[in-house]
């Protein structure tokens, strides 16, 4: 079992260095590249003002969120959340450097670099060339954009858990084609992943034959040259 968070942040601006804030974080837990259910969210009070050009990005005012609790306050569970495993996130620098900001105001270490799990950079090792936005990312993968009118952290976490495992190799991770060394094929085998369990489907005497039919009209067919399927015991 292996085990992820992934997470958002919304800000003040773009620059903890000149004096932006955090005002939302948002994580979810993932196992396996799936998400449990288990999250985590909370709205901060910035101790500053929040430009307009930010609201109109996330929707929050000053006055949202006056009376929230401060970084200090919350950054001892987030940690308990977060543990020592991976963290994910799009665009991951950013995050990462407005997280550490707050946390070098309260004399904490920063985030280990070796957690950073970055879902831009893998998008753009997948599509080069192309817009590798979350909306961009959701509209290649046919995730639904509708509920996203504005940047908000916990809707963010969701809709890139989804594209996290597309870039992962998707809903049907576990299945691989093994290949001789040569090019050719050699088998087509089933690696199941961790804690998931497979379900094996059995054509019955008719669709058997069907397909039989079907491949002897193709040319040189993969199906010819191809050990059957390996079910796990």
């Amino acid at each position: 079992m292996r085990r992820a968070v992934l997470f958002d942040t919304e800000t003040t601006g773009l620059d903890p260095r000149t004096g932006d804030r955090v005002i939302e974080i948002a994580a979810v837990e993932l196992i396996d590249d799936l998400p449990t259910g288990r999250h985590y969210h909370v709205l901060l009070d910035p101790e500053r003002d929040v430009p307009e050009e930010a609201s109109r990005v996330h929707g929050y005012t000053r006055a949202h969120l006056v009376g929230q609790p401060k970084f200090a306050a919350v950054v001892d569970e987030f940690l308990a959340f977060v543990g020592e495993d991976p963290l994910v996130a799009h665009n991951a620098p950013f995050d990462f450097g407005f997280l550490d900001a707050e946390m070098a105001r309260l004399e904490l270490p920063p985030l280990e670099r070796a957690r950073m799990v970055d879902t831009l950079e893998l998008a753009r090792e997948r599509f080069p060339g192309l817009p590798n936005s979350l909306d961009s990312l959701c509209r290649r993968y046919g995730i639904d954009l509708s509920e996203r009118t504005t940047h908000n952290a916990l809707l963010d976490c969701r809709l890139l858990a989804q594209v996290y495992l597309e870039l992962m190799g998707g809903r049907q991770r576990g299945l691989a084609l093994a290949i001789e060394e040569g090019g050719g094929l050699a088998s087509v085998t089933y690696q199941p992943v961790a804690g998931r369990r497979p379900r094996l489907l059995v054509a019955d005497a008719q669709a058997a034959q069907a397909h039989a039919a079907f491949v002897a009209t193709l040319k040189d067919a993969l199906w010819l040259r191809a050990e059957p399927i390996h079910a796990p015991a």
